[in-house]
């Protein structure tokens, strides 16, 4: 069995666990600052190959006594974003592989250094954004002979919304004012730029549904390095219903609480509620030359809350714990094929949405006939690729 360290009981530190500990495959132990948070998941997972430990993985001294005390093949840390430079320089004193949920630009940066030479895995930014829509992208950026354009958007959004702001906390709230509050990075004409939070509004229509979509931080991912040379434009965008937009300026920049983010985060918390009703968009599109023609292809899914285990869990905790899962199962499913910084794009699709976990994924998103996807351009163009996804 596979033993992995799972740092944080949060949201999704407690599905992580629980799909990890029930396949069989895994033995994990789950720590948390809260000791006694960590070992009610235990109880309600009742998994035997999982166990609780109390432990501040901020604390690097103890983080390394307990990986030495208590080694493991891999850790994936489901803390916030600021402790996982710690967390992968224990990792990486330890030898063992590392995940993480990250989103920050910055983060990501310091983990690509401590990965250089590394005989095991570093792989950040794992999850839904940046995460599977990377993934997505990557898959349907191998159809086309010469890119133009490269377009991610993702939602996390409740499905009932009643209140100005059209949202609810499915998720952590220092990881969305993080979003919203740092620059972002975008691809024009080849070159990387750095792009204003909340600005690029654009309506977005998926099955009849009216969205607004506007730039955020880190949803690109290392997309951008891998393939930005070659696009005309590559932006990512995140999804909401109309009129988030210009509510959440009005508390960053108007009311200047991207500079007070405690405020901030204290207001959101106080005022919106959470919601396990939630919905997940996944959006990709892609534009270039396919045989000479101009062409758009494009990943368009929606996933909703599942009952895993017995238990409900959000759209937001299933897919942001089944893409890090899925990615661990194929790190350890291909010994020797994965080390130091390891990008999103470098898995398949096709893989992942195959895997026992990535499969939570695969509902509504992919059409099968006879082994194959059906890919449908914009056009109404249709191309059948093996091992393609549409």
């Amino acid at each position: 069995m596979h033993r992995v360290l799972i740092l944080g009981a949060g949201k999704i530190g407690a599905l992580i666990s629980g799909l990890l500990a029930e396949s069989g495959s895994y033995k994990v132990q789950l720590a948390d600052v809260d000791g006694m948070a960590a070992e009610a998941v235990v109880r309600a997972h009742g998994a035997g190959s999982l166990t609780a430990v109390t432990l501040d993985a901020s604390n690097g001294p103890a983080l390394a006594r307990h990986l030495e005390q208590h080694p493991v093949d891999a850790v994936i840390s489901g803390l916030p974003y600021y402790c996982n430079v710690g967390v992968a320089e224990a990792a990486r004193a330890a030898g063992t592989h590392y995940f993480d949920l990250t989103e920050d630009v910055e983060v990501t940066r310091a983990v690509r250094a401590i990965a250089v030479g590394a005989s095991h895995a570093f792989v950040p930014q794992c999850g839904l954004a940046p995460g599977f829509i990377s993934i997505a992208a990557a898959e349907l950026i191998t159809h086309f002979d010469e890119l133009r354009a490269v377009k991610l958007r993702v939602g996390a959004l409740p499905q009932h919304p009643n209140n100005v702001l059209k949202y609810s906390l499915t998720w952590s709230t220092e990881g969305l004012i993080n979003e919203y509050g740092n620059a972002c990075q975008a691809v024009m004409d080849g070159r990387l730029l750095e792009l204003a939070p909340l600005e690029g509004l654009e309506e977005i229509e998926i099955d009849g549904t009216l969205y607004e979509a506007f730039n955020t931080s880190g949803g690109l991912g290392s997309l951008a390095e891998t393939h930005g040379r070659h696009v005309e434009l590559m932006n990512y965008k995140t999804i909401r219903y109309p009129g988030h937009c210009a509510q959440m300026r009005l508390l960053m920049n108007d009311l200047k609480l991207n500079h007070d983010r405690g405020t901030l985060k204290r207001i959101l918390e106080n005022a919106v509620p959470q919601t396990l009703q939630d919905v997940v968009i996944v959006y990709a599109a892609v534009t270039g030359k396919q045989d000479g023609q101009l062409r758009e292809e494009n990943y368009v899914n929606k996933v909703y809350p599942q009952v895993i285990a017995g238990r409900l869990w959000s759209a937001i905790q299933v897919t942001t714990a089944a893409g890090i899962t899925a990615v661990v199962d194929l790190v350890f499913e291909h010994k020797g094929r994965y080390a130091g910084f390891v990008a999103q794009e470098q898995f398949r699709l096709i893989d992942i949405l195959a895997n026992r976990f990535g499969r939570y994924y695969a509902p509504g998103g992919t059409k099968h006939v006879s082994g194959e996807v059906v890919v449908s351009g914009k056009a109404g163009h249709q191309r059948r690729r093996r091992s393609a996804v549409a």
